[in-house]
C-alpha cells in the first residue's frame, strides 16, 4: 500500500489532490491548447507570437524567482502557508477564466491575464510542495511524490478528454470557453487541500515577519553555502528544469507551427501524454525507492535528451506526426518521474526547519534562469526554425546532466535513501 506506513491517510489524499486541481492549467492553457490558440488566432502571426508568448514565460519566471524565496520565509516565521496557498490559488482560477475575453488582436490582455495567472499557478505549487516532508519520514516519501503527480497528470487527462468531449470541433469559442473550464476546475478540486491539509505553525501575524523574513532571506542566501548538497542540486536542476519550462511552454506551438497538428490534434496529443505522464508517475514512485532517485532522475534525463533529439529530426522524416508522437510519449513518460523525483530528494536533503524556505529556493533554482530557453527558442526561431531552436532545449539537458552527476551525494550519509 502506498500509504502504509502513514498516519493521516486523508491529509496525504487531500494534499495530492492540489496537483490533480492544477495540472489542467499546465496542460491546457501553458503547453497544448492556449499557446497555440495566442501565436495562430490572437497574435499577429505565428512568429511574433512565438516570441510575445515566450517573453510572457520569462516574465513569470523571474517575478517567481524573486517572490518563492521572500513569500517562503514570511510562510516559516509566520505560519501562513495555507493563507497564501488559497490566495494564489484564487487568482490563477480568476485570471484562468478571465482568458475567455481576450479575442483576435487583443495581445495585451492576454498576456497579461496569463502572467498573472501563471505566476499564481507557480506560488501556489511552491507552498503545496512545502507540506510534504510534513506528512512521512524519509522513506516513503518518493511514493507520496510520485502518487501526487500521477494523480495529477489524471486531472490532466480527464478535463482534455472533457474538453475535446464538450468541444470536438475546437473553433476560436470553444478554446477560449475551456479556459472557464480549467479555472473552474482548479476551484473545485483545490477545496480538499484547503481544508483537510494542516499547518503546523499557529502564530498570529506581526508585522516583525515581514521585517524577518527579509533576514531569513538574506542569511539563507548566505547559509546556502554551508548546505553544499542543496546547493549544488539547485543548480543543476535550474539547468534541466528551464528545458522542462520551454517544453511546456513551446511544445504546443511547436507541433501546430512546424508539424502542422490541429487544435483537435494537439488536445488529443495532450491526452496521450497525460496518460503516459501518469503511468511514468506511478510507476517511476516505486522504481525510486528500489533503485534510489539519483539513478531515476539520470534515467529520465537522458530519455529526455533522446526524445528531444527525435522531436527535432521529426519534420525530416517520412513520417513526420508518428516520430513526434513517439516523442511526446516518452516525454509525457519522464516529464513526470523527473519532477516528481527531485521535489522528494530536495525533501530528503533539506534540514526539516528549512523546509520552506529551501522549498522557496528550490523553485527559485527552477525559476531564475528559466527564462533563458524560452527567450532564446523565440530569438533562434525568429532569424532560423523552430527546430533548430529546439536544440535550446538539448543542451539545458545535457548541462543539467553533467551538473547533476557531479554531486557528491554520499557526504550526507545518506546512501540507502538516494
Amino acid at each position: 500500500m502506498i500509504f502504509s506506513k502513514i498516519k493521516d491517510k486523508k491529509e496525504i489524499l487531500s494534499w495530492s489532490m492540489y496537483d490533480f486541481a492544477n495540472q489542467p492549467f499546465t496542460n491546457i492553457i501553458v503547453t497544448f491548447v492556449y499557446s497555440a490558440f495566442f501565436t495562430k488566432i490572437i497574435a499577429e502571426n505565428e512568429q511574433s507570437g512565438t516570441v510575445l508568448w515566450a517573453n510572457a514565460i520569462a516574465v513569470s519566471a523571474v517575478t517567481v524567482a524573486l517572490l518563492s524565496p521572500i513569500l517562503g520565509a514570511i510562510a516559516d516565521n509566520g505560519g501562513y502557508r495555507k493563507f497564501f496557498l488559497i490566495f494564489f490559488t484564487w487568482i490563477c482560477a480568476v485570471f484562468s477564466i478571465l482568458l475567455f475575453f481576450p479575442q483576435e488582436g487583443d495581445v495585451f490582455m492576454a498576456l497579461s491575464f496569463f502572467i498573472l495567472a501563471n505566476v499564481s499557478f507557480e506560488m501556489g505549487t511552491v507552498f503545496c510542495n512545502s507540506y510534504l516532508a510534513d506528512f512521512t519520514d524519509k522513506e516513503n516519501v518518493g511514493k507520496i511524490s510520485g502518487f501526487a503527480w500521477g494523480l495529477g497528470f489524471f486531472g490532466g487527462l480527464i478535463a482534455l478528454s472533457l474538453s475535446l468531449f464538450l468541444f470536438p470541433e475546437m473553433s476560436p469559442a470553444d478554446v477560449r470557453t475551456i479556459n472557464i473550464l480549467v479555472g473552474i476546475w482548479l476551484l473545485i478540486f483545490s477545496i480538499p487541500t484547503f481544508l483537510f491539509v494542516r499547518d503546523r505553525k499557529k502564530k498570529k501575524f506581526k508585522k516583525v515577519y515581514i521585517t524577518q523574513s527579509f533576514i531569513s532571506l538574506k542569511n539563507s542566501l548566505v547559509t546556502i553555502s554551508n548546505y553544499k548538497i542543496v546547493f549544488q542540486f539547485l543548480i543543476a536542476r535550474l539547468f534541466y528544469n528551464d528545458a522542462l519550462i520551454t517544453i511546456f511552454a513551446l511544445g504546443g506551438i511547436y507541433a501546430v507551427s512546424s508539424l502542422d497538428f490541429s487544435f483537435s490534434e494537439v488536445m488529443t496529443l495532450g491526452i496521450v501524454l497525460n496518460v503516459a505522464a501518469g503511468i511514468g508517475s506511478f510507476l517511476f514512485g516505486y522504481i525510486e525507492d528500489v533503485i534510489g532517485v539519483k539513478k531515476t532522475i539520470n534515467i529520465t534525463l537522458i530519455v529526455l535528451i533522446f526524445s528531444t533529439l527525435l522531436a527535432i529530426l521529426a519534420p525530416e522524416t517520412n513520417f513526420p506526426k508518428e516520430v513526434f508522437w513517439f516523442s511526446g510519449i516518452l516525454i509525457g513518460l519522464m516529464i513526470g518521474p523527473n519532477q516528481s523525483c527531485s521535489r522528494s530528494l530536495m525533501s530528503k536533503i533539506t534540514p526539516r526547519n528549512k523546509l520552506n524556505e529551501f522549498f522557496g529556493f528550490f523553485a527559485f533554482s527552477g525559476k531564475a534562469t528559466s527564462f533563458i530557453g524560452p527567450l532564446l527558442f523565440g530569438l533562434i526561431s525568429s532569424f532560423y526554425s523552430q527546430q533548430i531552436a529546439l536544440w535550446v532545449v538539448v543542451f539545458l539537458f545535457a548541462i543539467g546532466l553533467f551538473l547533476f552527476n557531479r554531486i557528491n551525494f554520499k557526504s550526507l550519509n545518506l546512501q540507502n535513501e538516494i
